[in-house]
C-alpha cells in the first residue's frame, strides 16, 4: 500500500480564490507570515542554459530583493551553455562575494542542473528558481514566511509558487492547465501549478528523494509521498525578455507522459514508516 499524502495547505491569498480564501476547494495556511530566523538562511539556486541577457539581470535582482541575514549564497549553475551566461555571473561574482557558479561540462538538464546546486549548497533551505527572469527574487522571503524551519514536522518542507497571472502565450498556458489537471486527477497532490518555477524546502528532504531527469516537475508529489507537508502562495510571473524557451508543447507532453506513469509507480512503492529511537 502506498503513503496517504497530508494535508496539503494554501498560504496567501490567491485572486479567483473563493470568498473564504481557499483555492480548489483547500484551506489557505494558518501560518503567518513571521519574522526570518538564523537557522533558516537560504541557498538560492538557479539552473541555467543559454540564459545571456537574463541570468546576469536575475542575479542583479536576487541579491536585491532577499534580505542580506537571509541570503546565505547565490548558486548559479550553467548547464554546459554555449553562450555568454557563465561570463555574465563571473562578471558579478566580484561585486557579491556570495554568488558561486558552478559548471556542467555537458548539457544535463534542468532537474540534473538542480541536483548539482542543491549538492553545492551550504544552507539548509533551497530557493529554486529558473534561469529566464520569469520568476521574481522579490517573492522568495513571502514563501520562506510560511515554510517551516527544517525538521519541524508540524507545517510545511515545501512551500511552491502559483503563477496567477501567467505571462506566457496563451498556448502555454492552456496546456499548462491541461497538465496541472491530468497530473493532478493521477498524482492527487493537490499542486495548483506544479510547473511554477520558484519554490522553497528544505535541503534535506530533496536529498531524500529519488532522482530522475525530470524531477524538478514532481516535488510536491514526492516530498508529500516523503510525508511532508507541502503549501503554496501566489507569486508574480513576469515575460521573457533574452532568448527563447528551451521547452515546447510537444516535448513537454511526451516527456510529461512517460515520467507520470514513473511518478505513480513510485508513489505507490514509497513506504515511510515512523520511527521511534529508544
Amino acid at each position: 500500500m502506498g503513503f496517504t499524502p497530508p494535508q496539503v495547505k494554501l498560504a496567501g491569498s490567491f485572486p479567483g480564490g473563493s470568498p473564504d480564501g481557499s483555492i480548489g476547494g483547500l484551506p489557505t495556511s494558518e501560518r503567518p507570515d513571521r519574522n526570518f530566523t538564523a537557522t533558516m538562511q537560504i541557498s538560492v539556486v538557479i539552473p541555467a542554459f543559454n540564459e545571456e541577457g537574463n541570468i546576469g539581470r536575475l542575479v542583479t535582482e536576487t541579491f536585491e530583493a532577499v534580505p542580506d541575514a537571509m541570503l546565505g549564497e547565490v548558486i548559479v549553475v550553467d548547464d554546459c551553455s554555449n553562450d555568454a551566461s557563465a561570463d555574465e555571473v563571473r562578471a558579478l561574482k566580484a561585486k557579491h562575494p556570495k554568488l558561486r557558479l558552478v559548471r556542467h561540462l555537458s548539457n544535463s538538464g534542468q532537474s540534473a542542473s538542480l541536483r548539482s546546486g542543491i549538492l553545492a549548497a551550504r544552507f539548509p533551505v533551497i530557493a529554486q528558481m529558473d534561469g529566464d527572469g520569469q520568476n521574481d527574487p522579490k517573492d522568495i522571503p513571502a514563501l520562506i514566511g510560511h515554510l517551516a524551519e527544517p525538521g519541524d514536522r508540524s507545517g510545511p518542507a515545501l512551500v511552491g509558487g502559483v503563477r496567477t497571472r501567467r505571462k506566457d502565450t496563451g498556448s502555454k498556458r492552456y496546456a499548462s492547465k491541461a497538465a496541472n489537471w491530468i497530473r493532478d486527477t493521477i498524482l492527487k497532490d493537490d499542486c495548483p501549478d506544479t510547473g511554477c518555477g520558484i519554490k522553497v524546502y528544505w535541503r534535506e528532504a530533496f536529498l531524500l528523494l529519488p532522482f530522475f531527469t525530470s524531477v524538478h516537475r514532481y516535488l510536491p508529489a514526492l516530498f508529500q509521498s516523503y510525508g511532508y507537508e507541502t503549501a503554496y502562495h501566489p507569486v508574480n510571473d513576469r515575460p521573457r525578455i533574452a532568448g527563447v524557451s528551451k521547452y515546447n508543447n510537444f516535448n513537454r507532453a511526451m516527456i510529461g507522459l512517460y515520467d507520470l506513469f514513473g511518478v505513480t509507480w513510485l508513489r505507490k512503492r514509497t513506504k515511510k514508516p515512523d520511527t521511534a529511537e529508544d
